[in-house]
């Protein structure tokens, strides 16, 4: 396993992380303990050290399932990045909370529920210009860093359209951000990656898989269930999605090699990408994405490399 440095941090992580909005229950499977532990601990054996989660993965549920795992192993061995902003009230349903009293309690919540008493990263999740235009915000969650209760802040943004965020991260004290990014969305390699690579931001790339459409499980003409919430979408776009992975698997993907594990060392391969934090629903999955690590080609010299 690879290990990048996030930005400006002092936090090296792998380039291949764990995403866990699944363990929150709203893809189609409810996750128990033991399972969970399976995965994390084949993470674990992997070199996987970087956990995403967010207060709104099944109020909390994801975060709960992590912290019982994390009180029985070595917490300093994890990476461990949640987020803020929202409440779960049922699957795919949120309401918005961003006063800082309200941001405040929901870190409280985060640490009670990973059973730890600090986060690495502490990610404002998908705001608005409105809700991050706020100085009250940014103070106290710099009076949580001074108390210890957060190492380092980042930003996920909604849908890679928040250039003027990204612009004011470092004002805020934002040292990293979470971005969409793969290979059928490469959006933030106009305007987001070149000032993160500026102002020397860290990034997580979240959906590297496109929500499973570089999963190289699909061919044109699939057709999605209605428990999937792809099949709620663009019938178009979804044809038009099929038919670009199908040319993608003949003309760059190499032999023997699967596309799952092709597509997360893609987005490995721009230099302002830290990570890659693909979700994964057993340890199989977690054995697939690791090897894209192995692909990544990252030079050992580099300062902000190192090797496991």
């Amino acid at each position: 396993m690879h290990y990048r440095k996030i930005g400006t941090t002092d936090l090296y992580v792998s380039v291949i992380g764990l995403g866990t909005w699944q363990f929150g229950g709203e893809w189609g499977k409810d996750f128990n303990q033991k399972e969970v532990d399976a995965i994390l601990n084949e993470a674990s054996i992997q070199g996987i050290n970087l956990i995403d989660t967010a207060e709104c993965y099944g109020d909390h549920l994801s975060e709960r399932f992590i912290g019982d795992y994390i009180k029985r192993h070595q917490r300093e061995d994890w990476t461990i990045a949640t987020k803020f902003g929202h409440h779960f009230h049922q699957p795919f349903e949120r309401t918005r909370h961003w006063k800082p009293e309200d941001v405040l309690k929901q870190l409280d919540q985060s640490l009670k529920a990973l059973q730890t008493d600090y986060i690495d990263l502490y990610q404002a999740h998908s705001c608005t210009d409105e809700e991050f235009n706020n100085d009250a915000l940014w103070t106290m969650l710099d009076k949580q860093k001074q108390a210890g209760k957060i190492r380092h802040i980042g930003l996920s943004l909604r849908e890679n359209d928040a250039p003027y965020q990204v612009k004011a991260a470092n004002e805020v004290g934002i040292s990293a951000l979470q971005v969409v990014y793969n290979r059928l969305d490469q959006a933030p390699e106009h305007e987001i990656f070149p000032i993160a690579e500026r102002d020397q931001l860290g990034v997580l790339a979240r959906v590297p898989l496109a929500s499973g459409y570089l999963s190289g499980k699909y061919k044109p003409g699939a057709h999605f269930d209605s428990s999937d919430v792809r099949s709620h979408r663009d019938k178009k776009e979804q044809t038009r999605k099929l038919q670009a992975v199908e040319e993608i698997r003949k003309t760059e993907v190499p032999e023997n090699t699967s596309m799952a594990t092709w597509a997360l060392a893609w987005c490995l391969q721009h230099p302002a990408v830290t990570t890659v934090i693909p979700g994964c629903k057993n340890p199989e999955q977690v054995i697939s994405n690791a090897a894209a690590s192995d692909l990544t080609m990252v030079s050992t010299d580099h300062p902000q490399h190192v090797n496991q």
